[in-house]
């Protein structure tokens, strides 16, 4: 038997062949080991000497079934290797279970990838460790060595996931349901993915804005409660329902128009990437340029929204002028620290978040292909 097709019976003699590889790059087989006739399954006369259509047909539905899994297919009886590599299917029915399990590993990737830089980030913000990244960095490393970039990442990332997982997925549902089919006309005057944007920025807020309150109250409020379940408990005992949701409004602020803006870049990319490349699959390096791309761009074009926001919450403090609104705090903030005003510390916030989209994305969309197979719509 020829080294290019691993057959699994012999049919000139009847007998069942032991595989010991599948292609040459796994092993060396010059000779297949025949097991003697009626030897191994005598007891239960398997083999025997009529015919093993059905044993046959039997071993090789399960070889195909389960070596197609990892990466093969079968032709004219022919185990072959397909090109590529190998490609991890898992079926999941449900496309909103797809789509949940897909966020939320996108966002504990990508909240893991960058917890170095969110690190650096936090103590150049307080000052503690050095006054460069540089510095922060050789600092961190030489008081508690790498573990040191990701302190508190686990708590994060508990948080983060079903964060992003609500998200993606608010995203995608909404955005399948109002974009057109080809050669319809739109549903809507403005973009489906705008609209879907901010749907999954809402969704998201709305859901998680509990657990972010209650975070924030053990964080403040130590000896008043001993958890979370304990304070989430007390605090819709004693205050309300509501409670939970103090705030929220200038949440919503800043949320909605970096989610909308977020996601209509992306989309909006590619598209314009399958129009100019001709391609209608986008591989993951591409998918991480372009979610790193409309992270930026999101991330720019709502930054005065957050420094206005940020300049409101501070209030009168330290002798500050107190706010009307945000259109009032963004105009004095022009006229009195100029355009650059506006965007005073956006480095480093987009030294967090342009990555954190990019992986983001990308993890969401090479966990969908692997959720579902290509034929299959995600």
């Amino acid at each position: 038997m020829g080294r290019g097709g691993n057959q699994l019976f012999d049919d000139n003699r009847d007998v069942f062949l032991s595989v010991a590889c599948l292609g040459s790059q796994w092993g060396n087989v010059q000779d297949m080991q025949y097991l003697p006739r009626g030897g191994l399954f005598a007891s239960v006369n398997l083999m025997g000497t009529g015919d093993n259509s059905n044993l046959k047909s039997l071993y090789n539905d399960l070889y195909v079934k389960y070596l197609s899994f990892v990466g093969f297919q079968e032709e004219e009886g022919v185990l072959k290797k397909k090109k590529g590599g190998l490609k991890l299917k898992i079926k999941v029915k449900n496309p909103s279970l797809r789509r949940l399990i897909s966020g939320g590993i996108a966002g504990a990737i990508s909240r893991t990838a960058v917890a170095p830089l969110e690190t650096i980030r936090t103590h150049l913000m307080v000052g503690s460790s050095g006054q460069s990244t540089t510095e922060v960095f050789k600092n961190i490393m030489q008081t508690d060595g790498w573990k040191g970039l990701f302190r508190g990442n686990l708590v994060n990332v508990i948080r983060v996931a079903p964060s992003k997982a609500i998200e993606l997925f608010a995203y995608d549902t909404v955005n399948k349901k109002l974009s057109p089919a080809p050669g319809e006309q739109p549903k809507l005057p403005i973009p489906a993915s705008l609209i879907a944007g901010a749907c999954a920025g809402v969704s998201s807020t709305l859901c998680m804005y509990p657990l972010e309150l209650v975070k924030t109250r053990l964080t403040i409020q130590r000896d008043v409660y001993n958890g979370i379940a304990h304070a989430f408990l007390k605090i819709l005992r004693e205050e309300g329902p509501g409670e939970l949701y103090r705030g929220l409004a200038p949440s919503l602020i800043g949320v909605i128009p970096y989610a909308a803006t977020n996601y209509f870049a992306y989309d909006t990319l590619r598209k314009a990437y399958r129009k100019n490349f001709k391609q209608e699959k986008i591989g993951n390096i591409e998918t991480l340029l372009i979610g790193s791309a409309a992270g930026a761009i999101s991330s720019s074009a709502t930054f005065p929204l957050e420094v206005a926001r940020k300049h409101m919450q501070v209030g009168a403090l330290s002798g500050r002028q107190v706010y009307k609104n945000v259109i009032h705090a963004l105009a004095c903030i022009l006229e009195q620290e100029g355009i650059q005003g506006l965007y005073k510390g956006l480095g480093p916030s987009c030294m967090k978040l342009v990555p954190a989209a990019g992986i983001s994305f990308m993890c969401y969309e090479a966990c969908k292909r692997i959720l579902v197979e290509d034929d299959e719509k995600t």
